[in-house]
């Protein structure tokens, strides 16, 4: 639990910018805009390591659900009856929403001087809250870096997950260290700067490894279209069927192993050079569907480069580039 810091007899901490804060915050007054996936996982989080969300804002029905499910005993309020109460104010929005909310609330002037902001964007450092921080308040970028599904495992998830954490100084990241560690998470410092590329690279592994999947399960789906063997299941267009079945050990592995070992992990016909078997299946990638094929040509050839291959293979790749 974090220690304490004063306030005034109105509820506000006593003095304004970096300054004013103990880099241990006590027991904090949170709202949270909005009670989305996020806001309403870090709600939970934050409760139960004894601070009280007060206040949420949702409009959504399935976020007045979640909000009235997960944190029942929280009001729902407008955004800036939360923003003027709050000591901790937690900005769980979309990305592209991020920037406007935070004028809005500037110019709307319901952020008290000394009030901790913190928002949840990835692609996001503190520059974005710059309106707020204008004001007094101290700006910070706490980042949960997994996927959200709305169930309770994200609760549970959040203490095995990373939390990339941008502040203004010294004691804005030792609050946001505080308050990760708190809700069971790891924080990882990144840069102002660098937040574009952290952002990027969570995206890249992430979000394009289901493309990857998706296609790879289309592509055997076409592949095991015939008649099945006696009681075997139909290969159809549902999830969870025989394709992903027949993938998922594979994948599974394939993502252990790279993790764990790094490019010595890389296996298969286009680590081993082998020409042949990589034109054949470019043939019938395209013939199932040219996208597909165009895909995997961009991801052999990266393969084909970290693996340091038959130049003949990087010649067979970089043919229609």
């Amino acid at each position: 639990m974090v220690t304490s810091r004063s306030v005034t007899s109105d509820g506000v901490p006593e003095g304004g910018g970096s300054a004013g804060f103990d880099p241990a915050p006590a027991r904090l007054t949170v709202g949270i805009v909005s009670a989305g996936r996020v806001g309403s996982a870090l709600g939970v989080a934050l409760e139960r390591a004894g601070h009280v969300v007060f206040g949420v804002s949702a409009i959504s029905d399935a976020s007045v659900h979640r909000a009235r499910t997960r944190l029942p005993d929280s009001e729902i309020l407008p955004v800036e009856e939360v923003a003027r109460r709050s000591e901790l104010l937690l900005l769980a929005v979309p990305d592209s929403e991020l920037a406007g909310l935070a004028r809005g609330l500037a110019g709307a002037g319901v952020v008290r001087a000394g009030t901790i902001v913190a928002h949840t964007s990835g692609a996001n450092g503190v520059a974005v809250l710059a309106p707020l921080a204008e004001l007094g308040a101290l700006p910070l970028a706490i980042h949960p870096a997994m996927t959200f599904t709305g169930h309770d495992e994200d609760i549970v998830n959040l203490g095995n997950a990373c939390f990339g954490v941008t502040a203004a100084d010294d004691i804005g990241y030792a609050i946001a260290q505080s308050l990760v560690i708190e809700m069971g998470g790891e924080p990882v410092r990144v840069a102002e700067a660098d937040r574009a590329l952290y952002h990027a690279a969570l995206a890249h592994g992430s979000n394009h490894l289901v493309t990857v999947i998706v296609d790879a399960v289309a592509a055997l789906r076409e592949a095991l279209a015939g008649p099945g063997l006696l009681g075997q299941q139909t290969v159809d267009d549902q999830p969870n069927g025989l394709a992903e079945r027949l993938l998922a050990p594979l994948a599974s592995a394939a993502l252990d192993n790279a993790l764990r070992r790094g490019r010595a992990a890389l296996t298969g016909p286009v680590a081993r050079g082998d020409v042949a078997a990589v034109a054949a299946h470019l043939e019938a990638l395209n013939s199932a569907d040219p996208l597909v094929a165009d895909a995997y040509r961009a991801l052999s050839l990266r393969t084909a480069q970290w693996a340091a291959t038959d130049p003949a293979l990087i010649d067979l790749l970089e043919e229609r580039r």
